[in-house]
């Protein structure tokens, strides 16, 4: 086997590849835009590369076929947040080979034991944790924009190396055209028609402001779960910024108390089924399908992430935004499912609110952890 590091415009095509070669008989899996790919490793797209730094590698077997690839990464903000300093591995593809899976497993381990790591969370992404996270271990069906789709085999070898489970994430599904239960309908109507409560739908023109909501809301929300980082302003601002091409402004709602900003339901139509089409280039045949596959045959919706400050928690903001959400989307007759993606099983709360609208179970993704 020969391993590359990822350093010129041929290996980078080769890393893209490799993906492809993998699942090129899987017809659940959808391909990344290799545009959404690059920009993770590009320190002018990807603002993570301010406090950290990362790296990738390609493996060929001796026919030079591309059988598996990996990424390495180091954010300085996180690493040092544990009991021992540690980095994270993503972006992993391996054909069915326990030897080359465990090969690029190494390769990931000492670079980032070179770099003053003693651990190693995977799969996960140098970026925030709401696309290319986590490891697919049940429910392998058709995943959604920037969910990680992973042979089953994966589980094996993640185990068999070394890695141990830290918590699970599970994505849920709820079916818009059937209605909420009694209760929560009853609790969601009283709240939005509260005096001092606000709702308003993002608006392009004045993302600035949105983004600085969303801070000042994320940040509040989160800031008790362990190993919490704050995000910052340029971090935000730049997922709008990606996520303006397939938003449409109305799924998007925040709730404000008397001028606060309170909650927010970041909701967007599930590009995948847009972008199955165009095997991950958007070149300009591409970006004329993608415009085609827009407004045709999108039926699922994904809520990306939600997130209500403490002092308006339990106070039911949470259960009308879904009905604003519903207000808007049900007159469409479009979309047919609403996938609440992903929340971990340490957040209480929010399994709770799943189960309290009947939503069902999609699939189950696993952070995991390796200690050198």
């Amino acid at each position: 086997m020969i391993l590359t590091e990822v350093n010129d415009k041929a290996s980078k095509k080769a890393f893209l590849n490799t993906a492809r070669n993998i699942y090129k008989n899987d017809d659940n899996w959808v391909c990344p835009l290799d545009n959404d790919i690059e920009a993770v490793f590009d320190p002018l797209k990807n603002n993570f590369h301010q406090y950290g730094k990362c790296t990738r590698w390609i493996l060929k077997d001796d026919n030079g076929k591309l059988i598996g690839r990996v990424a390495a990464f180091i954010n300085n903000k996180k690493a040092f947040n544990y009991e021992q300093p540690t980095g994270g591995m993503g972006f992993f593809e391996c054909i069915n080979d326990e030897r080359a899976a465990f090969l690029l497993f190494d390769t990931a381990k000492k670079w980032l034991q070179d770099n003053g790591m003693q651990a190693m969370d995977g799969p996960i992404n140098f970026g925030e944790n709401d696309t290319f996270w986590g490891l697919l271990v049940e429910g392998f069906s058709p995943p959604s924009y920037g969910m990680n789709y992973n042979p089953p085999y994966y589980k094996a070898f993640f185990e068999n190396y070394g890695f141990k489970k830290i918590y699970e994430q599970i994505t849920n599904h709820l079916d818009i055209i059937k209605p909420f239960p009694e209760r929560f309908y009853k609790i969601a109507k009283w709240v939005s028609q509260k005096p001092g409560y606000e709702f308003k739908h993002l608006e392009v023109n004045k993302i600035e402001q949105f983004a600085a909501d969303f801070i000042e809301i994320y940040n509040d929300a989160w800031e008790g779960f362990e190993n919490f980082v704050p995000i910052n302003y340029n971090t935000i601002l730049e997922s709008f910024t990606k996520m303006k091409p397939i938003m449409d402004e109305h799924l998007i709602i925040f709730a404000y108390v008397n001028g606060d900003p309170a909650s927010f339901n970041i909701v967007l139509p599930d590009a995948n089924q847009m972008l199955k089409p165009l095997n991950g280039k958007l070149n300009l045949i591409g970006k004329l399908k993608f415009l085609y596959y827009k407004w045709k045959g999108v039926s699922r919706m994904r809520a990306i992430v939600m997130g209500t400050k403490k002092k308006y928690q339990n106070h039911g903001l949470e259960s009308a935004l879904f009905i604003k959400l519903g207000e808007y989307v049900l007159p469409l007759n479009q979309y047919s499912v609403l996938e609440l993606s992903w929340v971990g099983d340490f957040n209480e709360k929010m399994v709770a609110l799943h189960n309290s609208m009947g939503a069902t179970f999609a699939n189950k993704h696993l952070t995991m952890r390796y200690i050198f």
